[in-house]
């Protein structure tokens, strides 16, 4: 039930262990839905990629800068096929474009098992949370960025049986195969192996 890194801060004589990866990208960092505290799950951290976790991703997006079309990061709980903005209620520019893959994803679920995925911006579907990974992949020039919070389960919700893992695993790559699908419609010239 952990969703931070690890590495210790003190906070007022307290050591308090960890930041929010999703909160310490360096795209308006620690605005809004995001804390200054290291004792909440949402510390953004003393500064943008202060994480290893989060500086590994980063390296990677600019690696695949200009070859890269999707990003796709995947969250729990909640059946929900985000994009962004998470910094703010405006929407980018592209956003139909966002839209139409994430919604490619959901209806694709949505026919093979039933289940309904909400989709729509970050902030207006969810929650404002700023320095967040898809919004700063989509600020680093991938065109298509693409949270997804899968199903939830258990006590808490984070917390599925081992039974339902096979359900979830399925349905999860019924959704990733159908917005692969849509991304090499719209982006033709970029065919991922497994399609």
């Amino acid at each position: 039930m952990w969703r931070k890194t690890r590495k210790p801060y003190t906070y007022l004589g307290k050591t308090c262990y960890g930041a929010d990866p999703n909160r310490n990208f360096d795209f308006h960092w620690n605005e809004e839905g995001a804390s200054n505290n290291p004792c909440v799950d949402t510390y953004a951290g003393p500064k943008a990629f202060s994480e290893n976790e989060t500086m590994i991703v980063r390296d990677l997006l600019h690696f695949l800068k200009g070859r890269g079309v999707m990003y796709l990061t995947i969250h729990s709980y909640g059946n929900y096929l985000l994009y962004p903005w998470g910094w703010t209620a405006d929407l980018p520019e592209t956003w139909p474009d966002l839209d139409e893959v994430a919604r490619a994803g959901g209806d694709a679920i949505y026919e093979a098992t039933g289940t309904v995925y909400s989709v729509g911006s970050s902030t207006n579907v969810l929650y404002i949370a700023a320095g967040a990974s898809d919004d700063y992949a989509f600020y680093a020039g991938f065109p298509i960025s693409i949270t997804m919070e899968l199903p939830g389960g258990g006590l808490t919700g984070f917390d599925p049986p081992a039974s339902k893992i096979d359900q979830f695993v399925t349905e999860t790559w019924i959704g990733i195969r159908a917005m692969a699908h849509k991304v090499v419609e719209k982006y033709p010239t970029e065919r991922p192996e497994f399609l």
